[in-house]
């Protein structure tokens, strides 16, 4: 008999809600990610990718629904268990979020000192190692994060997500604001690290070529909803009209833009 556990999601959230005010944002999400798989979800902005994101890491906490992380439900966690739970996840925030007054490798090992307490020279050696995972030299480990380049801070949020080797990494928009080589620099470099780790990997973007270069799998979150899933290499004949539309970048179709005339 096969055992349950070794098709047990990584990640599955059912039924998930979550609203501020009026405005639903999330409205009955059904996911389910598997172990080392790589799922990227696409869909508009305002859609409720990030917010989805936050109810994972328990940053934002759900009006409705179950989101269970190894087969545990992580929604009524306490505060220390849930702190034990972030220790899975590792997080590539868009814009890179670095911090301007760390040097590059305090950036990339702040989660090794403040969360794990590692002494600073442990925390040292290993950044630069993850530094040279990203292809940085250790010579860039010593600069200021505002002395790189926006495709360089990329690098160092990579090497910073990959530092405490995480069983689930998040990809928020990793291409953001880079011209078109070095946003597929940073998807090589993702896909590579996500390999090497042998990590679940949950990204969220717009950009199709990170998309497709990125997943085995991709999701369409729209209006609150998951309303399409299927393997990377099927996106283009999806047979649902709003995926076609979002991946052609179309104006005319079922996803209506509010314009509002100056």
């Amino acid at each position: 008999m096969t055992d349950p556990k070794i098709a047990l999601p990584k990640i599955a959230l059912k039924g998930v809600r979550k609203q501020f005010g009026p405005k639903k944002v999330l409205n009955g999400i059904d996911l389910e990610v598997g172990k080392g798989e790589s799922l990227v979800v696409i869909g508009g902005s305002g859609t409720g990718k990030s917010v989805m994101l936050k109810c994972i890491l328990g940053l934002l906490a759900p009006d409705a629904g179950s989101i269970m992380v190894d087969g545990v439900e992580t929604t009524k966690l306490r505060t220390r268990e849930r702190e034990k739970l972030l220790h899975k996840f590792g997080m590539l925030f868009q814009g890179a979020a670095l911090f301007d007054s760390l040097k590059v490798w305090e950036n990339v090992a702040f989660g090794l000192i403040q969360g794990e307490h590692m002494p600073r020279a442990q925390a040292k050696e290993i950044a630069i190692a993850k530094l040279g995972a990203v292809g940085l030299s250790p010579d860039v480990a010593e600069l200021s994060p505002a002395e790189l380049s926006g495709g360089m801070q990329k690098r160092v949020g990579l090497a910073r997500a990959i530092a405490d080797e995480p069983e689930i990494i998040f990809f928020d928009e990793p291409t953001t604001g880079l011209d078109p080589i070095m946003a597929d620099v940073i998807n090589e470099l993702i896909v590579q690290c996500v390999k090497d780790l042998g990590a679940t990997a949950v990204t969220i973007t717009h950009d199709m070529a990170s998309a497709r270069k990125i997943a085995d799998r991709v999701a369409m979150i729209y209006e609150g909803r998951i309303i399409w899933t299927g393997h990377a290499g099927d996106i283009d004949h999806s047979g649902n009209a709003h995926v076609d539309q979002f991946v052609h970048g179309r104006a005319e179709g079922p996803i209506k833009m509010q314009v509002r005339a100056l």
